[in-house]
C-alpha cells in the first residue's frame, strides 16, 4: 500500500486547541495496521501555528522532524526542536509543539497503542 504525502487532500484545522491551523493528513488509519500502530500522520505547521499541549492515555507518539524549527514541549520542559529530530512522547505523557521558525515546519506522526 503506497501513498504520497505530497499529493494528499490535506485537511486544515486546529489541532488540540493549538494557534493557528494546521495542515495535515492520515496517512494510515488503525485499520490499515496488523500491530498496534494506530496512525500515521504527515502534518505542515506554518509559521507561528501549533499542536497545542494534550495529555495521552495508553499510547505512545513518535514525532519525527522533516524540516523546520520549532519548541517541542513534553511534560513541561521546553526543547528547540529542527529537521532531523525524532521526540519521543512516551504513555500519559503530555506534549504540544510551536513552529517558532520562519518556514513551515513538516513533520510525521506515529502513534500507537500500549494495550494492543
Amino acid at each position: 500500500m503506497i501513498r504520497n504525502f505530497l499529493e494528499a487532500d490535506y485537511k486544515v484545522a486546529s489541532s488540540h486547541a493549538g494557534q493557528g491551523e494546521v495542515h495535515s493528513v492520515k496517512l494510515y488509519h488503525e485499520s490499515d495496521f496488523e500491530s498496534s500502530l494506530r496512525f500515521l500522520n504527515y502534518t505542515v505547521m506554518p509559521p507561528g501555528t501549533s499542536i497545542g499541549y494534550h495529555e495521552h492515555g495508553d499510547n505512545e507518539e513518535l514525532y519525527i522532524i522533516l524540516e523546520g524549527s520549532g519548541k517541542m514541549t513534553v511534560n513541561g520542559e521546553v526543547c528547540t526542536v529542527k529537521a532531523g529530530d525524532a521526540i519521543l512522547n512516551k504513555r500519559n505523557w503530555s506534549h504540544g509543539l510551536e513552529n517558532t521558525g520562519t518556514e513551515p515546519l513538516r513533520i510525521l506522526i506515529y502513534e500507537a497503542d500500549i494495550n494492543s
